[in-house]
């Protein structure tokens, strides 16, 4: 009997590689996409309007400054238009010497008061030395008001020039009709208690035209 042969094995297929595996290691990457290309530049006429855009915005922040910077100097200059300012007046010279003469310092804001008011007189005469200034005497506040001259108020004060005058000269008319008297006032500020500001007034000179003769503001050549 003839041997029977054995049958052949079967073969083994291939697998086949499925759609989208993943790649395989050492695989090199793909190529990064290219940068997007630059912006065209802006035409002609779209930089001539940013440029008059910029050039309004600067306009306009100038013009905001300039009202801000003029506001305040108006503001500052009404204050100060507004600030108590002392007038000065004298009595008639009706005896004894023309230096000894009252003197009325008034006070002419409706609004504000002169406080802590000093006065300094100051006589200047032709042919003699200047002699220095001298502080006001026997000045005469309001009651209740204490060194402060209220709105509209007025005090009367004198000047002691006679001491300084009887080394110099006997002739106190003589003297006083060639003489110029100046008020140099010190006083606070309104509302900036901390800050004194002075006024100087005159000349005055002994107006012989009065009856009585009186000091008053010298008139302009």
């Amino acid at each position: 009997m003839s041997k029977r042969q054995p049958a052949p094995m079967p073969t083994k297929k291939k697998a086949t590689g499925r759609k989208g595996a993943p790649a395989a290691k050492g695989a090199r990457p793909r190529k990064q996409a290219r940068s997007a290309a630059p912006p065209p530049p802006p035409s002609l006429e779209q930089g001539l309007r940013e440029l008059a855009y910029d050039g309004a915005l600067s306009f306009f922040w100038v013009a905001v400054a300039l009202t801000i910077v003029v506001a305040l100097a108006l503001g500052a200059f009404g204050l100060w238009s507004l600030r108590p300012m002392p007038a000065y007046t004298s009595d008639g010279v009706e005896t004894g010497s023309p230096f000894d003469v009252a003197f009325r310092v008034e006070n002419t804001s409706s609004l504000f008061p002169l406080s802590n008011l000093r006065i300094n007189c100051v006589l200047t005469y032709a042919g003699v030395p200047e002699i220095p200034s001298v502080a006001a005497s026997e000045l005469h506040l309001p009651s209740g008001n204490g060194s402060a001259l209220g709105p509209g108020e007025s005090a009367t004060f004198k000047c002691p020039f006679r001491a300084q005058l009887k080394s110099s000269s006997n002739n106190e008319l003589g003297v006083a009709l060639r003489s110029e008297i100046f008020f140099h006032s010190r006083y606070d500020l309104p509302l900036l208690g901390s800050f004194r500001t002075t006024a100087n007034n005159g000349p005055f000179v002994l107006n012989t035209r009065l009856l009585p003769p009186r000091w008053t503001g010298k008139p302009n050549d």
